[in-house]
């Protein structure tokens, strides 16, 4: 039996468009997508969709959930990976949850989103000057202090958080506490008969 199937040429387009491997030492394509789901703020709503994520194997890196404008609405942030096939997967899943009102998939669109880190790291005369300085560069904010350890709060793309928590790390770094990405795409709101034009 031979090492690999051979694939007609509508597979082998399928699995391209999916990100999919056709030659046995092609890599997947894997990417990390922002999903926002809005779903009714009812007991369980979360549960749902975490036994969906964790029934069918698919990865969540981080999951931040919270009321709307509207107090029977949540919105839940889920970053995951995966190729197309997955993620299109993942996405028809969501949608078919019972508390689901809607899913969108921001990965591709002009998007706004932010993550709250409290970092806790012990100091001493040495060394918080320099800890210091480095909060003041990424403008974050000390919002507890003991005589040996100061904890810091700082909001911003993960990209950023994660560039925090490296250079913290030459001092000893006690505890990190991160929120998970919260995310809401960009659009234009026009103004409403009552507001300003």
């Amino acid at each position: 039996m031979p090492d690999t199937l051979i694939l007609t040429p509508q597979q082998i387009i399928r699995k391209k468009a999916a990100g999919e491997p056709v030659e046995p030492n092609e890599e997947e394509l894997i990417h990390q997508h922002t999903i926002t789901v809005l779903v009714e703020n009812t007991i369980g709503a979360l549960i749902r969709v975490v036994n969906m994520f964790s029934a069918r194997g698919f990865n969540i890196e981080s999951i931040a959930v919270g009321e709307t404008e509207d107090p029977s609405v949540s919105r839940m942030n889920i970053i995951t990976t995966g190729n197309d096939r997955i993620i299109a997967q993942i996405l028809r899943q969501l949608t078919r949850l019972i508390d689901t009102i809607e899913v969108e998939d921001l990965t591709n669109e002009d998007f706004v989103e932010r993550e709250l880190c409290l970092l806790k790291v012990r100091y001493n005369a040495q060394t918080r000057a320099e800890i210091m300085d480095v909060n003041t560069i990424f403008r974050g904010q000390v919002v507890d202090i003991t005589p040996y350890a100061m904890t810091f709060e700082l909001t911003g793309p993960s990209s950023k958080i994660d560039a925090f928590i490296n250079m913290m790390r030459p001092h000893e770094i006690v505890e990190v506490a991160r929120s998970g990405h919260v995310a809401m795409k960009r659009n234009h709101v026009t103004a409403t008969a009552g507001g300003r034009g």
